[in-house]
């Protein structure tokens, strides 16, 4: 079944999440039904993973319907996509949800089988905007309409159509042409393009700009003319095509993605042509506009007009449709909570993928690229993914930011699709409160909507949905939602042959589903609060704010899920508890008193608290005598609230501020403590008591056995079992070295070229990181070096940076690396560079490939090893211990024996030795992976690509060039980093080898 969440800790780029059913991760007993395959199972063996002590959840063989692909195919393969193109192109992902549902409700006549079988990905993010660029420049007759990015290709052509229809409804041929190939390399050139006329400001050539999505070029031409007031006349056969037999048709509506659409004065063609040649993006005129309000498309090849129209007729009012739907309830029973357990209960919803360890999702996704991630899902010391929210510095001179969280409740729509849209937004709310948010009103939502258009009831509850909370819950909370997308094909239909080989139709209907992304600005991304429990030198407790009144409705649930029963009433949102809440909270901020906050969502009361102590590795004796209802109403439901870690000397001044707000139900459930245990209590009887280590094991295995299936089996059971190692101290910091004992200011700033070739997306935060260090950054394309418009002898130092040369096509780096060994001029300029003794060079992660690779023109570097594929096979997000040795590295100067966390993020980084090369290497090792007790490993996680002896960087042997594959300039500021000692200032250690270059220059320069 796949799909479900709580807090921002799954999957694709930014947002994301997957849904689908069959095979899902959790034992036989969390099911409710056995062994039992329902439709849509694929068959699978996973025999050989076995942990002692645990027995495998899946049988081997389940059945294999038509052609629908199971969810555990869409949650191994489909994430992995995701996650390659957004790491490729440079956006770090941060937030998301994992859901998974299946059931058979019983209707007024009949069952229905409601789940998710065509999935749901979402992929989204958020930026800021110059006011300067909020409004279009005017566009004139005569203006240049032009493509920008990849050629048109036979793909996508369907994709509309078929997003229209319910899986399986549509002809293949649809289905097929509807898949459309990514090229997240081409995406990169484009937004460098893009990012270069943004920089010039007022001179920007750009006067509209216009993605080529949904219709291809039939759409985003029109509309970007029409929005200039405008016609225009194209000439069909300018646009750049890759597959010449291509009808008129399929070349005009195909929509093949990365492809922008823009106009510009003809007088900045010139400058526009320059920046696209640099960056190696292809472009195309392909047309201009007209003061006469049509489209014309020419076809010199037929000699025809395929279309000449007014635009009126194009883009005028459609004819309205009428829809049929109904309304109805359903005859529900209430759920039975007298014959659960609460063991049994907790054993089952740890393992349901809504509320277990989504590391699977977030390791594949590189969280640090950009340098400006205050929050990312990974907290503590351990680094457990249950952050509620992320967030993001504005720039890298300030502690402003941007915080984006998720909000959804899907299942609740089954019963109530007003209520399930309204915990959607005031879920997204809950989690955005971690981050410094100022006020209530400056939160903005997107509204992503999936229904079924074909179901009748659906359609109704779409309306109904819709109404809830544009009209009536977002005005009320003076929220807006000016963003949104939908999805009306939420139904799988296909014909599946029993053993008898008899066909029948099966149909599987997804509950409504709305998925609430919350946006705001941060006023300062240092106090973001986390769900780490502390342990500080005061008695500290946990409280739990209650917004529900009370009431504890267990409809839609993940108890009642994991017992299938769907149950009656569902939670639902009061507003003034709400408004008042965030009011609260505001106030909070200001006092300072709060240690760790966490919202409560899928799994309770709980699951929350556990989730806390998952965290920060605490104790935690759960009392909730004071709070009134039954016991496993009070723990599972999900009605909001928060749990809010505060000393016990605060606790008076913590209840009166919620007081103030009108929020009354604040109730002390526990104190916080050192230990493994976790124990639940009422009125003196004990009703659980469980060990944190073993808790977590439940929690992890979900994790665990999709890296297994997926990845490297021996490296995740390693990475699963060290999770549960209670002698793990976490991460931490050995400094030998002031860490905020900054540089003097010096009189002049030397010149550092950032290196980068197509594909690199790291060269602004190294900038930034130069910057700092009293340089004057050089943007240097390896277009500007092969052309001679730049020479490398101007320069002080060089930095090859991270990123996906070449798209990691012709190996990591090394197809950079070729293309200066294979150009004499090249070759003779970076050589006689490397072999000045006056100056210095940097490489990291691809850039450290880069420059290994040219070794054999770098004195002192014969014995660097090649970097390869990580031995998890699999790319790797990490926060990584690295230990300094001794060496002459000037990058390392006075940093021996010192040890830090550092941002990882590589998939080509296992240092690979000629045979005697590691042995006379040694002494020029300048970097290690450590584990947690300091020692250098090649154990994962804690080495993530399994590289001997840790190695992590090497210098050459006069210590003026340095490679790296950890990032130092994503956490040279201390905010950067997922987890930092509270003694660190605003430069962390790490800043420390920028200054060092500095330093190496300033002392070549006095000799």
């Amino acid at each position: 079944k796949v799909e479900t969440h709580n807090h921002p800790t799954a999957i694709a780029p930014y947002a994301g999440a997957a849904t689908g059913s069959g095979g899902e991760i959790r034992d036989e007993g969390a099911t409710g039904r056995g062994s039992k395959p329902k439709a849509g199972l694929v068959g699978f063996s996973v025999s050989n993973l076995i942990i002692p002590g645990y027995s495998l959840p899946w049988e081997k063989d389940l059945g294999k319907p038509s052609h629908v692909a199971s969810a555990l195919q869409i949650m191994l393969e489909a994430p992995l996509g995701a996650a390659a193109f957004n790491n490729e192109f440079g956006r770090p992902a941060l937030t998301g949800y994992f859901r998974t549902y299946e059931d058979e409700i019983k209707m007024p006549v009949g069952t229905e089988l409601r789940g998710y079988h065509k999935p749901i990905m979402i992929a989204g993010g958020y930026g800021n905007i110059r006011r300067s660029h909020i409004q279009k420049k005017p566009m004139s007759a005569g203006s240049k309409i032009i493509v920008l990015g990849g050629p048109a290709m036979l793909i996508g052509l369907g994709g509309g159509a078929a997003s229209s229809v319910a899986s399986g409804d549509s002809k293949e041929s649809l289905d097929f042409a509807s898949v459309q190939r990514d090229n997240a390399e081409m995406e990169r050139r484009c937004q460098e393009v893009i990012d270069r006329c943004v920089a010039l400001g007022d001179k920007n050539p750009i006067c509209f700009i216009h993605d080529v999505g949904a219709g291809g070029l039939s759409n985003a031409v029109p509309e970007i003319i029409n929005d200039g007031g405008l016609g225009g006349i194209i000439d069909l056969r300018a646009i750049p095509s890759d597959e010449k037999e291509m009808s008129p048709l399929e070349i005009w509506c195909n929509e093949s993605q990365e492809r922008y659409v823009l106009t510009m004065a003809p007088s900045d063609l010139g400058m526009f042509a320059e920046i696209c040649l640099r960056e190696r993006a292809p472009f195309a005129v392909i047309g201009e506009t007209t003061k006469e309000r049509n489209l014309v498309v020419k076809d010199s090849f037929f000699k025809n007009k395929p279309i000449e129209m007014p635009l009126e007729l194009l883009l005028g009012k459609p004819p309205k449709m009428n829809r049929d739907a109904s309304r109805g309830s359903l005859p529900v029973p209430s759920l039975d909570l007298d014959s659960i357990d609460i063991n049994d209960a907790l054993t089952r919803l740890l393992q349901l993928p809504a509320i277990a360890d989504k590391s699977f999702l977030i390791t594949i996704g590189d969280r640090s690229v950009t340098g400006l991630v205050a929050r990312d899902q990974m907290v503590g010391p351990w680094q457990v993914p249950v952050a509620d929210c992320a967030v993001t510095a504005l720039s890298y001179d300030c502690t402003h930011g941007e915080a984006m969280a998720m909000g959804e409740k899907a299942p609740l729509a089954i019963l109530n699709y007003k209520a399930s849209a309204r915990m959607a937004v005031g879920e997204s709310i809950l989690n955005i409160a971690a981050a410094d948010v100022e006020k209530l009103q400056d939160i903005r939502l997107s509204a992503n909507w999936q229904a079924a258009a074909s179901h009748r009831r659906d359609e109704a509850g779409l309306y109904e949905a819709v109404q809830a909370i544009g009209m009536e819950l977002c005005p009320e909370l003076g929220i807006a939602i000016p963003v949104g997308k939908d999805s009306m094909s939420m139904q799988t239909t296909w014909v599946e042959s029993d053993s008898k080989g008899i066909a029948s139709p099966k149909t599987v209907t997804a509950p409504l589903s709305l998925i609430i992304s919350a946006f705001a600005k941060v006023k300062d991304v240092r106090r973001t609060w986390t769900p780490e429990l502390k342990h500080v030198t005061e008695p500290s407790v946990l409280i739990f704010v209650d917004l529900g009144q009370s009431l504890f409705r267990m409809g839609g649930s993940c108890l009642s899920q994991v017992y299938n029963q769907v149950a009656t009433e569902t939670p639902d949102v009061n507003v003034a508890q709400l408004k008042g809440f965030f009011g609260a909270i505001v106030e909070l901020k200001k006092m300072n008193s709060v240690l760790a906050y966490h919202d409560v969502s899928d799994g309770g009361l709980l699951v929350a608290a556990i989730e806390m102590a998952f965290a920060g590795r605490a104790s935690l004796d759960l009392d909730i005598s004071a709070v009134k209802g039954k016991d496993l109403s009070i723990l599972f439901s999900e009605e909001l609230g928060a749990l809010f870690q505060v000393k016990s000397s605060d606790v008076k001044s913590f209840a009166e501020v919620f007081k103030r707000h009108g929020v009354l139900a604040c109730h002390v459930i526990s104190s916080v403590q050192k230990g493994t245990k976790i124990s639940v209590s009422r009125d003196g009887q004990l009703l659980l008591s469980r060990e944190r280590p073993e808790l977590m094991s439940l929690w992890s295995k979900l994790s665990y056995h999709m890296q297994a299936l997926r990845d490297n089996q021996e490296e995740a059971l390693t990475e699963y079992l060290s999770k549960q190692n209670e002698l793990d101290p976490g991460l931490s910091s050995v400094e030998t070295f002031k860490v905020n004992e900054r540089l003097k200011p010096l009189g002049d700033r030397p010149l550092i070229a950032i290196l980068r070739e197509e594909g690199v997306n790291g060269q602004v935060e190294m900038a930034a990181a130069f910057q700092k260090a009293q340089f004057d950054a050089v943007d240097v394309h390896m277009s500007d070096l092969i052309s001679g418009k730049v020479s490398l002898s101007s320069f002080s130092g060089l930095v090859a940076c991270g990123g996906f040369s070449y798209g990691d096509v012709l190996g990591a780096g090394e197809g950079w690396a070729k293309t200066i060994l294979c150009h004499p001029r090249l070759r003779e300029e970076f050589k006689t560079f490397f072999h000045r003794t006056d100056v210095f060079a940097l490489g990291v992660c691809n850039g450290c490939q880069m420059i290994s690779s040219l070794k054999e023109i770098i004195p002192g570097a014969e014995h660097w090893p090649r970097f390869v594929k990580n031995k998890s096979d699999r790319f790797e997000a990490r926060v990584a211990m690295v230990g300094i040795p001794k060496t002459n590295s000037i990058f390392f100067k006075d940093m021996s024996n010192s040890r830090y966390p550092i941002a990882v993020s590589h998939g080509e980084g296992r240092a690979e030795f000629e045979s005697s090369s590691l042995i006379q290497s040694k002494d020029q090792v300048a970097l290690r992976y450590l584990d947690h007790f300091g020692k250098a490993t090649e154990v994962y996680p804690r080495n993530p690509n399994g590289s001997p002896e840790g190695i992590a960087g090497l210098t050459n042997k006069d210590g003026r060039i340095l490679v790296m594959m950890p990032h130092p300039e994503r956490v040279y500021r201390t905010l950067s980093h997922s987890w930092h000692p509270d003694t660190w200032g605003e430069d962390s250690p790490w800043f420390k080898i920028f200054e060092n270059a500095r330093e190496f220059v300033e002392e070549v320069k006095r000799k």
